[in-house]
Parts: structure tokens; sequence; C-alpha cells
């Protein structure tokens, strides 16, 4: 691995300059490294980041890599890091014009981490320069502690999924100064979600119709809109009046939890655990945005380097291949779905409506499928509104947001069922729907979204750790909680609690129905249906015992 060419490093700086002058905005400083595809396969595991802890797990994952490689090997084009300075890396084959493409799809990533909202949190410091301080932490614990590093980590690692992103998120978006609980915050982030535990549709509403009344009533907003809300949920006033005398209560994930109240991780011999945990914790909520806007960051870098790359007079005569690079990484698949491809013609799309004024209340009024083709209103103010997108969404209020009917039918899309040909006795793909909400459903199926897990603090009582499944219609999956829990048991350092919701068959009759093919028919038989129900679990671990039972 070596930094790329000075001949290289002035395409670059080309391209930024490109770039700014087209509105992408990100610091002057990166960092471009040329590397092989053995140096790729070592990196991946570690997420591109050098520095980042030693953990066995990434040694295995390197082998896996080098032994699918020799199987199906591939050339990836670049890999883009949000660090400070932004660190690239570059394939060591690649000809000059495929990195003038490559270069504008990395400057599209980079601004993407530098100017959306839900990366704010990783703003303030250098990861590169952090993840080497907590190497060398773990590998003097690893000279001390030998093995039980890495059972830590493990154990730390099964749950770092369930880190409190989103509040470190809204932590790091208030002004200094201003911590105080207002209305609009008491009513959106405390009343709704934890009071009434309304559905995430019908919280999105409350959203969309506080920003109706913000942008009718710019003055009068906050008192129209609580005239509304005081009359379907009276009881707001005193809940508010309670909530602002309270002092600030910790909001704390799993991990913290378990880090500051765990008895086992108090005694002076396992100190050091609660250091190995947090950098666990940090190094997983660093990732989360990028995990959480796969879909809009791609999308993004490909629009960009499509539109700058096609401007930029030093790819004449390499049209035809560049065709043939950016077919195979923005084809629309039939089956399946490609982020690169949804995001960067949702990006599009969404240009098209906003310079016709599509987005307007007038366009939504219309029923007329042919008054709606013709409607434009010649705002041409599409390519300012995408900035605007870029900044402040991440891919669920993205596809929520932007895909509707006239988008899959433009782009013929559909979702696919699967069926047994009786005839053939094969499995084949038909359309099941063309409908917008239904392919919209099927994309945020396929996002990101991990289970919430918090702390009953009112029933983790004589030692036990009480932790709570919030249900949300999907189950967790059953192969993992035992050996989760065995790891939360070790660093608790006492029984585990968990609640949960899983699902129950149950039999009925329907006496209508008559079996005719039945041996010896002499009278209609009920056909026993199986019909399913949720039912409350908790799963209780106790010296590495596992035991379930109904509640």
């Amino acid at each position: 691995m070596e930094l790329i060419s000075q001949h290289a490093k002035e395409i670059m700086e080309e391209c930024k300059l490109r770039a700014l002058d087209q509105g992408l905005r990100f610091d002057n400083e990166t960092l471009e490294y040329i590397v092989t595809n053995k140096d790729m396969i070592e990196l991946s595991p570690k997420i591109m980041i050098p520095t980042l802890y030693d953990y066995w797990v990434h040694d295995v994952q390197t082998i896996s890599g080098k032994g699918v490689y020799e199987l199906y090997p591939s050339n990836p084009y670049e890999t883009v890091i949000n660090t400070r300075p932004a660190i690239s890396y570059y394939n060591d084959n690649n000809p000059d014009w495929l990195n003038v493409m490559i270069f504008y799809h990395v400057l599209g990533h980079i601004d993407f981490f530098q100017n959306n909202l839900f990366f704010q949190n990783t703003w303030d410091f250098d990861l590169t320069g952090k993840a080497l301080s907590d190497k060398r932490i773990i590998a003097r614990y690893r000279s001390e502690k030998g093995r039980w590093v890495d059972y830590i980590i493990e154990f730390t690692r099964s749950i770092d999924n369930l880190v409190n992103y989103h509040q470190e998120v809204n932590e790091a978006l208030k002004p200094k100064g201003n911590r105080k609980l207002s209305k609009i915050n008491c009513y959106f982030d405390i009343f709704l979600q934890k009071e009434k535990m309304i559905t995430i549709n019908n919280y999105l509403k409350e959203i969309e119709r506080y920003n109706i009344c913000k942008k009718e009533n710019k003055l009068a907003c906050e008192a129209i809109f609580f005239e509304d809300v005081l009359s379907k949920y009276p009881e707001f006033t005193e809940f508010y009046k309670v909530q602002k005398k309270k002092k600030k209560s910790d909001n704390l994930d799993l991990i913290q939890y378990i880090i500051k109240n765990s008895p086992f991780l108090k005694e002076d011999e396992n100190k050091w655990m609660k250091s190995v945990m947090e950098i666990v914790r940090q190094t997983s909520n660093y990732f989360q945005p990028q995990i959480r806007t796969k879909i809009m960051n791609e999308g993004w870098a490909s629009f960009w380097h499509a539109k700058l790359f096609m401007q930029d007079e030093r790819i004449k005569g390499h049209e035809v291949d560049f065709a043939k690079v950016n077919a195979a990484v923005t084809s629309m698949p039939k089956l399946g779905l490609n982020p690169y491809a949804l995001g960067l013609r949702l990006f599009s799309h969404i240009i098209d409506m906003e310079d016709r004024g599509c987005f307007d209340i007038e366009y939504f009024m219309l029923h007329d499928e042919h008054k709606r083709e013709k409607f434009n209103k010649l705002k041409n103010t599409g390519m300012d509104y995408i900035f605007t997108v870029r900044e402040n969404l991440c891919d669920f209020t993205f596809v929520n947001k932007f895909i509707d009917q006239e988008f899959v039918n433009k782009h013929k899309l559909f979702v696919s069922g699967q069926r047994i040909n009786k005839t053939n006795m094969t499995r084949e793909y038909y359309v099941k729907s063309r409908n917008a909400a239904a392919y919209k459903q099927m994309v945020v199926d396929t996002l990101y979204h991990p289970p919430i897990i918090y702390v009953d603090k009112e029933k983790s009582k004589q030692g036990v750790l009480y932790i709570v499944h919030k249900f949300e219609g999907k189950p967790l999956k059953t192969d993992f909680i035992e050996n989760t829990m065995i790891g939360i048991e070790y660093l608790w350092g006492g029984p585990v609690n968990l609640e949960t919701h899983e699902v129950s068959k149950k039999a009925t009759s329907d006496k209508n129905y008559i079996n005719f093919w039945a041996a010896n028919y002499q009278a209609p038989e009920p056909l026993k249906k199986e019909k399913f129900e949720w039912k409350k679990i908790l799963y209780v671990l106790e010296n590495r015992r596992l035991h379930k039972r109904e509640i």
C-alpha cells in the first residue's frame, strides 16, 4: 500500500475543483492510496481502517476473503473512509480515464460524509488517530490479561448493534447552551414515542403535520399545532410540566448501562473491561450512519460521478468504456436491490419532480394521470433541492418520502413473488405487484433496523438484569438469544431476564369444510387450520442455563 503517484494526485486535485464548482462541499485535505487486491481483502474485515483494533474474527474473514477471491477474482474500483482527512483506496491497475470517474465518485461520498446530519457525531474527531490509541490500549491489556480481552470484545460485539445512536446524533444537533426541554421536543421525543408508543407511520404523519403548520404560519406555528394536539391528548399539558421538572435521566443503551451498573465490572480486578467495552461501543457508533444511509450515499456518489465525468474533456475517447463500467455499477436488476441504481434514479426523479413543481400541494390534488404527466410550473429548483435532501435524510426517510407511483411506473419496477410450477415442478418468479406502496415496503424491509432493547430499571432488582425487547411485529432471531445472553450474564455478573414476543400456533376448526376424500366417508369432518398469534415470552438465564416461559 502506497500513496498515489503525483500524476494521479494532479488528476484528483482537478476533479476537486470541478466538483466544488458544481456545489459539492468537502475538506480540501484528502489521502489517496494505491492498493492491491490482497491489501483490499486484508483491510476489509477492519472496515478499511488499518489502525482499528486487532480481533481474531478479522483474521478468519481475511482467510475467507482470500478463498472467495481465488474462486471468483474481481477488482474493486475504490473504497473511501469517513475520517479526517478522508482516506480512499484505489486498485493498482486503474487507467487514468477510470480514475477520473472514480475520483468523482469518491468526492461524492466525501461530500455526503461531511454534510449529511446523520454523520454529525463523526465530525469532531479523526477515527484513525483514535483507533490507533484504542488499538494500543487493547494490545496492552492482551499482554496482561491474555484471551480474556477477546472474550470481552466478543461479548460486547454481540450487542453493539444496540448502541443509542439516535440520541447521540440528537445531542450533536442541539445548539450549545440550549439543552432545555422544549415543548415540541417533549411531544415528539418523549410523549409520542415513550408514553403513547405510536406507530412509525403515525409518527411521520405528525411530523408532516407540524412541517405544514410551520410552512403556512411560521410565527404562530406552535400555537396552532398544539391546539390540535391538546384536543386529542388533553393530558399532554400536565405531562410536559412533569417532564420539565424532572432531572435529565440517563437514557443509556445496554452497553452503557452494564458499564455503569454492573456489580461484576465494579470489582477492582475487572474495571479494565469497561475500557474495552467502551472502545467497541464507540467504534460501532461511528459506523452506524454509514449502515443507515447506504442507498442515499451510493446514489449520491453515482449521480455525481455520471454528471461530472460526462462534462470532463479528459475522458474524450473513453465514452464507451465509461458506459460499460457505469452500466455494470448502476443497472437496475429485475430481482434484488442495487443501492447504487436505486439511489441514483431517486435523486434524478427528485430533480425532475422539483423542477416541475410536483412537490407542491397543487400537484397532489390532481387525480387525473394525464394532467399529472403534463403538470409543469417550470420551477427549475431541482438541483438546489437535492442538496437539502442530501443534508437532512437517511435511507428510511429518503425511501418513504420519494418512492411514489410515478417513480415505479417510470422505471417499470415491481415486487416479485415465488411459486411452484406444478406442470414442470420448478420454482418460478412472477410479478406480484406494481404498486408503489408495495415496492416501498419491500425496500424498507431490506433496510438496517436493529431491535429496540432497553433495561427495565424497576424490574432489575436483587442482582437481576431485566431487559425488554420493544416488539415491532418482528421476533428476535432465536438462534442467537442463548449465546448473546451468556455474554451479557458474564458482563453483568448475575442472572439476566429477556422479555420478548414469539409467534404461537393455535389450531382452530372450520366446521363448514367437508372432506370428500376421507376413507369411509360418512359425515363432514372439520379441517384443522392453524392461526398465529403473538405471545409474550420471558427468557431467564442463570449460571449459563437458559429457561423460557410464557408471561
